[in-house]
This record gives C-alpha cells, structure tokens and sequence, in this order.
C-alpha cells in the first residue's frame, strides 16, 4: 500500500467528523486544525511504508501563541516554522503509555477500522484533553508541576524547560523564580548543550523585564 492514496483515502473518511469538531484538513500539513482565540489545536497524521504496510501514528496537539512568539525566538528554529510550532503535543500511543504505538494497516477495510477507533479514541480522551489544556493555567500544570521530571506532552525536553518558564512568567506564577532554577538543573541533568544553556540565561534576562499585559 502507499502512502499517498492511503493519506486521501484516510482524510476522506475522517473529514466530515472533524469539521463537525471544527476542523478543518490542511493535507499539506498531514493533519486537522481548528483555529482558537489563543491558537490552534491539531491532529496529525504521520504515515510510514514498510513492505505491504502502512504503520499510521496519530498525534494531537495545541498551540498557545503567547507562549511560541516568545520561546521561537530562542529555539533556533526556522521562521517558516515559528507560526506552525505546537507548544504541546502527544502521539495517542504516548498519550496512553504506549510509547511507540502505531497503526498497522494493509487493507482497505484496515483504514476503516483504524479511522473508526481514532475517532472514538478522540471524542472520549483527546478533545477532552484539548479542551481541559488549551489555557495557560493547564500548561503551566504540564510544564511546571513537576519541572525535574520528563514532560510527555513534548518530544523535545529542552524545550519543554524554554516553554515552562515562559508559561509560568506569563501567568506571574509566584514559583517563578523558583522554576528557574529547577528547569536549569534539568537542562543540566539531560544534557543540554553549552549554547542551549546560554541561549535559556538569555530568554531568563528577556522574562525578567518583560511585562505579560
């Protein structure tokens, strides 16, 4: 099976029940997105051919745009990317403590299937979590709750750190200068690179006078 006529059979039968959601396929971007006040939330959809199979793995997603105009100016990402980034995102395997889950499909009636649970697995877990996360309360919650531990709701921990303490300038959070201090002893702990460390003492002395209102 490949890629690509599994990626318009699977949006085909997928379409009608997002934009009953609110979202809208952007097949360029592999996924669904609704626009929010604060952002967007997104499901993405990544397929991979191995041999007659198509392994699908779903991840979903928000993104707070108070938090990403800060903390792409500090991630080194491209500026292309800057308005695209999620602040956070979980593929449904991780999600349920699978951590490489992913969909093997090899017929048609596969896609069926596949899309059948997908839609069942978001109306009774994932857009609730979208709903429930998508503030700045919640993500602090995510981020900053438990700052030494792994975040899974971002594949990249470093970031994770850049975005947590943004978060929590941003609400004013009373642990700020706290947090600080926890999120550089985990950069350290998981080996952020020497640049990686300067560059989060730069966005410190950026939060430090910056003014949230």
């Amino acid at each position: 099976m490949l890629v690509k006529p599994f990626e318009i059979t699977l949006y085909s039968k997928l379409r009608l029940f997002f934009e009953q959601h609110g979202f809208v396929l952007m097949a360029d971007k592999k996924q669904f997105r609704k626009v929010t006040s604060r952002g967007f939330q997104n499901v993405i959809f990544t397929a991979t051919s191995y041999d007659d199979e198509i392994w699908l793995e779903v991840n979903f997603g928000i993104r707070n745009n108070q938090i990403e105009q800060i903390a792409q100016q500090f991630l080194g990402n491209t500026r292309d990317f800057w308005n695209e980034s999620n602040t956070i995102v979980v593929s449904i395997g991780k999600y349920n403590d699978a951590k490489y889950f992913r969909y093997k499909i090899m017929t048609e009636p596969d896609i069926e299937d596949v899309s059948d649970i997908v839609k069942d697995f978001l109306i009774l877990d994932g857009f609730p979590f979208l709903k429930v996360s998508d503030n700045l309360l919640a993500l602090n919650e995510i981020f900053n709750k438990f700052p030494k531990k792994p975040c899974k709701y971002v594949y990249n921990q470093v970031h994770r750190s850049f975005k947590g303490i943004i978060n929590a300038k941003l609400i004013n959070d009373e642990n700020f200068l706290d947090l600080t201090d926890k999120h550089r002893e985990k950069l350290i702990s998981i080996g952020a690179t020497h640049e990686e460390l300067l560059t989060f003492e730069r966005l410190l002395s950026f939060l430090l006078y910056h003014s949230p209102n």
